[in-house]
Formats: C-alpha cells, sequence, structure tokens
C-alpha cells in the first residue's frame, strides 16, 4: 500500500506493507557498548530505524523519531536507530551534534539490515510486545503525523 503524507518541507513518499514471515535474528551493539537482542525487548512495541548519516531521508526523519520515543516514552515505545555500514564514530557525532538521545546501535558491516532485507534507507520495522514484526516502512516519514500515529496505535494495542 502506498501512502502520501503531506509534510511541512514537502510530500514525503513512503510505502507501508505487512511484514512477511518471522522475525530474523537481532542482535546489535549500540555506541555505549550494551548488546540489543530482539528476543530482550518483548513486552516493548518497538520500532527499529534502519538508517544512514549520508541519507538525507533518513536525517529528515530522524527529528520526529525522538519526538515519539520521547513523547511514549521507553516502557510503552523503544525506538531503536540502527547505523548502517558506518563507522561508530559517525554515527556518535551525529547523535551528539543533532542532539539525538535513541539508542544508536551498529551495523557496521550491514549484516542486520542484509538479514531484515532492508534495501531503502530510511526503512522502519514496527515489532509487537510478543517480538513479532507487523509492519515494514520504507522511505521518510512525518512520525508525528497521523499515519504514523495510527501505525504506532494499532502496535500497541496488539
Amino acid at each position: 500500500m502506498l501512502w502520501r503524507d503531506a509534510m511541512a518541507a514537502g510530500d514525503a513518499t513512503y510505502t507501508v506493507s505487512p511484514w512477511q514471515g518471522t522475525a530474523p535474528a537481532f542482535e546489535a551493539l549500540d555506541t555505549s557498548g550494551k548488546t540489543w537482542r530482539l528476543d530482550d525487548l518483548k513486552g516493548h512495541a518497538v520500532l527499529i530505524n534502519f538508517w544512514a548519516s549520508w541519507c538525507e531521508p533518513c536525517r529528515a526523519e530522524m527529528p520526529t523519531l525522538q519526538q515519539i520515543a520521547d513523547l511514549y516514552g521507553p516502557d510503552k515505545l523503544l525506538v531503536l536507530a540502527l547505523n548502517f555500514k558506518e563507522h561508530p564514530r559517525r554515527a556518535i557525532q551525529f547523535a551528539a551534534t543533532t542532539g539525538l538521545s535513541l539508542p544508536v546501535l551498529l551495523d557496521p558491516q550491514g549484516l542486520t539490515a542484509r538479514a531484515w532485507g532492508v534495501k531503502v534507507f530510511p526503512t522502519t520495522v514496527l515489532i509487537d510486545r510478543q517480538g513479532r514484526p507487523r509492519q515494514r516502512v520504507q522511505g521518510e516519514v512525518d512520525w508525528t503525523g497521523a499515519p504514523a500515529a495510527q501505525w504506532i496505535d494499532a502496535l500497541l494495542k496488539s
């Protein structure tokens, strides 16, 4: 299904599709050295955002991801920013200069992105409280907008 969402900076185009199949293994280190595993996140609704600092749409949507993370809080909605194939220093520098306080996870070889079938940046996977991926959103989204609120509400109710 193709959605168009009007944003202040212009029109952003993204696709939303139901997740097909089971969740691949997920284990990633964050910039502080903590290991994140999908199995450990059960009980939380989770957004995993695959991004890179060289990706303009990724940089454009990151502030709205931070806003919804702040709005819902990590006990209700955990938002993870998984950096694709960049040196950890670059990911840390990006977070520091943009005021990003989301957990920034590292995928230096791109293995996690590949396992999750990510070919478009940004891509965000919405995962329910049982640890099951529900939807894949490809492209830039205003995560504070009405369509995203509907996706998150459905995720929190599942």
